[in-house]
């Protein structure tokens, strides 16, 4: 635990705004200091991995990420975004060890347990800043006690790009390296589409660059998909599903400890899906835990709509709301407002960091589960390489 590396002065002053369409608000961020950095880490061809149906190993890479590193710093209130096939996280310069080190054991154990290949960097605010780039940060309030950062300026995406390029590169440790990712989980089943299609979309500022124009177009796109029953989230009101045992037993198994070591953290898991399952079928609680409001708060917690240098969702959309939102964007594209990306899919995949379910506090990932962002990423690059 190192809560005296964290800038507790400077995350205090973070605005915190309860309506999604505060994203698309200049006033509602402010800078990152100086002397912060951001941790930057992506899998490599992570659409090959897509294609021979690794996503939900993908997703288990991003968010490991986020775990690894907010249970390195012991702290979960770091600015962090969640990419599908990557992440991002800020983090003071007082951390910079240990995130290498987290960073760096990340990497072996993508490598290890899920057969990817991760790469990582460490870009400093002030670098970005010397290239007339910025990052600014907020908070948006998905629930009464989860919040998720939102990032603008432009200088989180150069870093991404940068650390694709080869630079401000985190080596990877030794074979068998593990990190802590205590509370990382994908025991959710699929969910699928009630209304039409899972559609992941991703909009990010074009030629006229990131000026009202485009916090316009922010404001329309989310206006759009709130006219759909609850503003398109994927996840139904009750919760997701699960099976049993759940479809991400092996994956959480390997988060959790070194292979020959999983009996037990299997066993462990195995009676914590059971439990569940028969206090949500019988409407009981056990103790201070009620999984009504606990499936109730899954929902709540998740970020299916985010801001990272543009507009990222993965909404539940039917066939009439989806094309208004894709001739708004064709429009602006056309004007020179944005470039996106969108990726449609059945279903929508949930993986979760939950430091105990016994807390209101776990945090929850949503992507489309055939590819998602990382697919409208591609979609996206290819527009702009044209």
């Amino acid at each position: 635990m190192e809560n005296k590396l964290l800038d507790r002065p400077f995350l205090d002053t973070l605005p915190v705004f309860a309506q999604f369409e505060g994203v698309a608000d200049a006033d509602n961020y402010r800078a990152l200091p100086d002397d912060w950095s951001l941790a930057t880490a992506d899998i490599v061809d992570s659409t090959k991995a897509i294609a021979a149906g690794g996503y939900k190993s993908v997703n288990m890479a991003g968010a490991s990420v986020i775990s690894a590193l907010l249970n390195a710093l012991g702290r979960r209130d770091l600015p962090f975004v969640f990419g599908g096939d990557g992440a991002l996280v800020a983090f003071p310069a007082t951390a910079t060890a240990t995130v290498r080190e987290t960073l760096s054991a990340v990497q072996a154990w993508v490598a290890d347990e899920l057969d990817l290949t991760m790469r990582a960097a460490i870009v400093p605010i002030a670098d970005i800043r010397a290239r007339g780039l910025d990052v600014r940060v907020a908070r948006f309030q998905a629930s009464g006690e989860v919040s998720y950062a939102m990032f603008t300026g432009g200088g989180a995406s150069w870093a991404e790009a940068e650390m694709k390029a080869g630079r401000f590169r985190i080596e990877v440790a030794p074979s068998g390296t593990r990190p802590d990712l205590a509370g990382l989980s994908c025991r959710w089943n699929p969910i699928e589409a009630r209304h039409g299609e899972i559609v992941s979309i991703i909009a990010v500022p074009g030629a006229a660059g990131s000026g009202k124009a485009f916090q316009q177009l922010v404001a329309d796109i989310v206006t759009l998909a709130a006219e759909q029953d609850r503003g398109g989230h994927p996840v139904p009101p009750e919760g997701p599903g699960f099976s049993f045992p759940p479809e991400g037993l092996e994956a959480e198994a390997r988060a959790l400890a070194p292979k020959g070591k999983r009996f037990w953290p299997k066993l462990m898991i195995l009676g914590q899906t059971a439990l569940i399952g028969v206090l949500s079928k019988f409407r009981m609680s056990l103790g201070r835990f009620d999984p009504l409001q606990y499936r109730s708060d899954v929902v709540r917690n998740s970020d299916f709509r985010k801001f990272d240098d543009g507009l990222k969702m993965t909404v539940d959309l039917d066939p009439e709301r989806l094309r208004r939102i894709e001739e708004r964007l064709e429009r602006a594209e056309r004007e020179g407002v944005c470039s996106y990306g969108l990726h449609r899919q059945d279903s929508a995949l949930m993986t979760c960091i939950v430091a105990t379910p016994l807390q209101r506090d776990h945090i929850h990932f949503i992507d489309g589960a055939s590819g998602g962002y990382a697919m409208a990423a591609t979609s996206l690059k290819a527009k702009m390489a044209a």
